[in-house]
């Protein structure tokens, strides 16, 4: 399969990635690379792969086959030390659907902010805390309050300053609005765009929403079954898709003016 992104400046680099569990093949040869820059989705129905591939990226969990290379660093075994693990945790980082269980329901926004800030850069520096409350649009009262006097929206908003307090330099959003209120799905997906226009950070989004997709990324690979079925430039493939399967995935997507069907009761 051809490389996603052309340019020399890779940031992350997945190759021949497999995952096995007992006889099932839940990956299986899934080849990508993602550019200082840019962002790539990864996409498919329930069970495809994708999110199998976003944990072995992070490192929850471990490849069966193939190598993954962050920041010029392979990461396709555990680490085997702390300072491995931080260095790690600066390289790339991850934003789940549920913010709330992402969070420690003891400590207000700003202290697990702070917390971050100091395990990888040394010192609790009120500063860097402060630009990274503002960054993702959250208020003092707001970031000193604990997860559960929260909105949904500002909860997730919280994840995404607690990932960005390590300085990543990939952020895996593992269908990181899929939970939100349309309205708020779309305040969170601007500030994802403002936030990688400021910081430079590559994005791995690992969704099922194509207009999400169409919205924040640059690159995209449709998984079915495990295997990569397509990929290519965003625009090219949703809009002219090669595979049956993506065509499929894309007419699925509601369109204006579409209505459920209502059930008919017997």
């Amino acid at each position: 399969m051809a490389e996603v992104a052309a340019d020399r400046n890779v940031l992350l680099e997945v190759c021949g990635l497999g995952k096995t569990f007992g006889a099932h093949r839940a990956v299986d040869d899934v080849t990508f690379t993602v550019a200082a820059g840019r962002s790539l989705a990864i996409v498919g129905e329930s069970g495809s792969g994708k999110t199998t591939v976003a944990r072995m990226i992070v490192g929850l969990e471990r490849p069966s086959s193939g190598s993954i290379v962050a920041c010029g660093n392979d990461r396709s075994r555990p680490a085997t030390s702390t300072r491995e693990r931080r260095r790690r945790a600066r390289e790339v980082q991850i934003v789940f659907q549920d913010p709330y269980t992402s969070l420690d329901p003891r400590q207000t926004i700003r202290a697990t902010i702070a917390e971050i800030v100091a395990t990888h850069h040394g010192a609790a520096d009120a500063a860097r805390v402060d630009q990274l409350v503002e960054l993702v649009g959250l208020d003092r009262r707001q970031a000193d309050a604990l997860p559960r006097d929260l909105s949904g929206g500002q909860r997730q908003r919280a994840t995404i300053a607690r990932a960005l307090a390590a300085a990543p330099q990939v952020m895996i959003l593992d269908e990181s609005v899929a939970a939100l209120d349309v309205s708020i799905q779309a305040q969170v997906l601007n500030l994802l765009m403002d936030i990688r226009d400021e910081t430079g950070v590559s994005y791995v989004l690992i969704s099922h929403d194509l207009a999400v997709v169409r919205h924040l990324t640059d690159d995209v690979i449709v998984m079915r079954h495990g295997e990569v079925v397509e990929a290519g430039p965003t625009g090219d493939v949703l809009d002219a898709p090669a595979h049956d399967y993506t065509r499929l995935l894309r007419d699925s997507v509601p369109r204006r003016g579409w209505k459920p069907k209502r059930m008919e009761h017997s």
